[in-house]
């Protein structure tokens, strides 16, 4: 998602870094007018590392920053058959509220979130088809702001 993000906002005449986590520090991120994170969700919640490295963001209050997170998409009760209701997946889906809520603690300010779903046999990927809309709205609701 975060390449496709880059391809799309960079065709806009924007530039983009795309950063690992594992390659950033949190203290130390580069001057930037807006900062996107993603993460994978791992049940229910951000992966451990993303939550860890979020924590230790050093960004002055005000900083604009957005949100993506992938799911697992609605799979039916293998005892029942029957498929969750959107409320019940909600429980499931708390990365970016759980990111939000760390960053919104900082003074950030958010301008987008979005949400790209896997197919549910493997959990890992690929994401579902028209996941590149997704992240074209994603870019489009930021670049409108």
């Amino acid at each position: 998602m975060a390449e496709e993000f880059k391809r799309i906002m960079e065709a806009e005449g924007n530039r983009v870094n795309v950063h690992h986590i594992k390659e950033a520090k949190p203290k130390d991120l580069p001057q930037a007018d807006m900062y996107v994170f993603g993460s994978p969700t791992r049940m229910g919640k951000p992966t451990g590392a993303m939550v860890r490295f979020v924590k230790k963001v050093n960004l002055p209050p005000g900083t604009r920053y957005a949100i993506f997170g992938t799911f697992g998409s609605a799979v039916p009760d293998k005892k029942t058959g029957v498929m969750p209701s959107e409320e019940e997946m909600e429980k499931w889906r708390r990365t970016i509220p759980m990111l939000d809520e760390r960053l919104k603690a900082k003074g950030m300010t958010k301008v987008a979130e979005v949400k790209a779903f896997v197919k549910p046999d493997t959990l890992k990927g690929p994401l579902e088809e028209g996941w590149q809309g997704i992240v074209g709205a994603f870019a489009a609701d930021i670049l409108g702001r």
